[in-house]
């Protein structure tokens, strides 16, 4: 955390008021983000009020299965679908509630809430904006069509926004490259989190009916079609015809409807776990995790991985290559999934180098993406905007006297 300490002038302001919009609390890396940071933030300095919609079907809602103490107001318009009509009264919604809290700062995550978030900050007239892009939508989720549409949104949406934060430096390049905002806008903050206490491995392989004795290679994130889940079950048949003792856990669930042949043909040795809460014990009962997506923003599941101090095998997409150090830390590869094969059948038979990457793993992660060091980025960030706006003066280092 920052060691500074705060003053405010004569007609200061004692804390500032954030308001967090969010487009839906699901599990994965956005709302790890969230929760840490309305745990984390000085409670002398900031006072927070999260708003968020429903998470889809097929989803898990982060709040009810690892935060349930968190307090959020949901709006139910302000999930992923978008639909016009539900969408205006959204934004209306989200502006009274702005008059009502009077937040110095709005700070917005995920594209849908982005987009509403920032307008309703504007008709209410909150005085600073912020916007997280926790990975970005340029390729591979829609049309060449579609995607203009997208560019055109974000670029008129980043010209009312204060301060961009980007989870890694290849994403932010991406936007800037795609005329999104201007590079003095953004600040990089990367992901940080932590894991609970996990079982002995034998015990964790218990836990989840994974046998023992055998190498296991976990997946852990949503099942939707941009994660590639149809190149994991390919990847998997690959490393089971020079492995046959893998097995292969996943984690999570989704809107991708897999091929059941593809399925079938793994039988016994794919393990689908669904959501779970101690996703902890899923690293503990792994070897390595493997990653097959096509687009990524900084992927949470990586930075989790390497706490537990597995190596990883991924695709080498969006801020991935920033978590996952080729050849030291993990293996990365092109979206391919013979290559990716390669990657986890090397290290599944090559136990000495396996464990000396997680080790490695570990203290890089530790080192990096630790809740503290979100937090107090994002601490410095908001003092930066107090100091500008006048809210706050600047930084005294501490120790110091008036």
């Amino acid at each position: 955390m920052s060691t500074a300490t705060y003053r405010t002038t004569g007609f200061g302001i004692p804390r500032l008021r954030v308001m967090r919009v969010i487009t839906r609390m699901n599990i994965g890396g956005p709302a790890v983000q969230v929760s840490a940071l309305l745990r984390g933030l000085d409670p002398e300095r900031f006072d927070h009020h999260l708003i968020a919609g429903l998470v889809g079907p097929g989803e898990a809602d982060y709040l009810d299965q690892r935060a349930p103490d968190l307090p959020v107001h949901r709006i139910a318009g302000l999930g992923r679908a978008v639909r016009p009509t539900d969408d205006v009264r959204c934004l209306l919604e989200l502006a009274a509630a702005m008059r009502r809290f009077r937040p110095h700062i709005v700070h917005t995550h995920t594209a849908k809430a982005g987009a509403l978030g920032r307008a309703a900050a504007v008709l209410a007239r909150v005085p600073s904006r912020v916007h997280t892009f926790h990975g970005h939508l340029l390729h591979g989720y829609f049309s060449p069509a579609k995607t203009r549409v997208v560019v055109q949104t974000e670029r008129r949406l980043a010209a009312l926004t204060d301060r961009l934060v980007a989870v890694g430096s290849r994403v932010r390049d991406d936007l800037v490259a795609a005329g999104i905002g201007k590079a003095d806008q953004y600040t990089v903050v990367p992901p940080g989190t932590r894991l609970a206490t996990a079982p002995e491995p034998a015990e964790a392989r218990r836990i989840l009916g994974l046998p023992q004795g055998c190498p296991v290679v976990a997946y852990v994130g949503r099942i939707t079609g941009i994660k590639r889940p149809d190149r994991f079950l390919a990847v998997a048949r690959e490393v089971r015809r020079a492995v046959p003792a893998a097995h292969f856990a996943v984690c999570g669930a989704g809107d991708f409807q897999p091929d059941p042949q593809a399925v079938g043909e793994l039988g016994d040795c794919l393990h689908l776990l669904g959501w779970r809460a101690d996703v902890e014990t899923v690293y503990a009962a792994a070897d390595l995790v493997l990653l097959t997506s096509d687009n990524e923003g900084m992927p949470v599941s990586l930075i989790e991985a390497g706490l537990a101090g597995l190596p990883a095998v991924a695709t080498d997409v969006g801020s991935v290559a920033e978590v996952v150090q080729h050849q030291a830390t993990g293996l990365l590869a092109r979206p391919s999934s013979g290559e990716l094969a390669r990657h986890t059948v090397t290290l599944l038979r090559d136990g000495e180098l396996r464990r000396a990457m997680g080790a490695r793993a570990r203290t890089f992660t530790a080192e990096r993406f630790g809740e503290e060091r979100l937090v107090a980025d994002t601490q410095d960030l908001y003092t930066s905007i107090a100091v500008a706006r006048g809210w706050w003066t600047a930084p005294r280092p501490k120790g110091e006297t008036c």
